[in-house]
Formats: structure tokens, C-alpha cells, sequence
């Protein structure tokens, strides 16, 4: 592989994290958060956390709702309405397992 400079690295990252927030946003707002927390352990909202703590720890003030509205490209309420959809009984249930997993580290099993 060719050896990539810091700025290249960066420039990538950032690109792919554009395409994966487009591919999000634009191509699947079908895919529920809590479908995605089932099966990745990362959402959305996730996401849009993360940006806020990158820019939170960078000395820029951003709170969690203009962090969401940031990556939502719009107010998170708004994009809600428009896209996420009442989680069902067993989507719930296998999040219950999942973030027990999380936070234990151990299998529900």
C-alpha cells in the first residue's frame, strides 16, 4: 500500500464519514436507529454525538441538539417525524439485551 501523509488520512476519513452519514441519510432513512443499535452497537444519534464531543473537545460549543442537527442536516424532531417509525415489541426486547451486553460486557445468555 502507498504510504499516506496525516492530511491524506484526514481528507479520507472525512470522506468516508460524509458517504456513510449520505448512505444514512439519504439512501436508508428507512433503517431504524434501534435496528442499527441491535445489530452495530452505533446509530445515528450515535454519530451525532460524536461529532458534538469532536467538536465539544476542540474548544467549539455545540450541544447534543445542534450536534444532531448538524448531521441530520436538519432539526433531529423534524427528521424523526419524517423517518422513524414506532420500534416493535422484540426490537425493543433485543435492545434491552444488547445494551445490557454493553454494559456489562457479558452475554445475556
Amino acid at each position: 500500500m502507498t504510504k499516506i501523509d496525516a492530511q491524506t488520512q484526514l481528507e479520507l476519513e472525512a470522506a468516508a464519514f460524509r458517504t456513510l452519514r449520505a448512505h444514512l441519510m439519504d439512501k436508508r432513512p428507512d433503517v431504524q436507529n434501534i435496528d442499527m443499535m441491535n445489530l452495530a452497537g452505533f446509530c445515528r444519534n450515535c454519530l451525532s454525538r460524536w461529532y458534538q464531543e469532536a467538536a465539544n473537545e476542540r474548544g467549539i460549543e455545540m450541544s447534543k441538539d445542534q450536534g444532531r442537527e448538524a448531521f441530520y442536516g436538519m432539526p433531529f424532531e423534524t427528521w424523526r417525524a419524517q423517518n422513524q417509525t414506532e420500534a416493535s415489541p422484540q426490537a425493543q426486547a433485543a435492545f434491552g439485551v444488547s445494551f445490557a451486553q454493553n454494559v456489562t460486557g457479558k452475554s445475556q445468555d
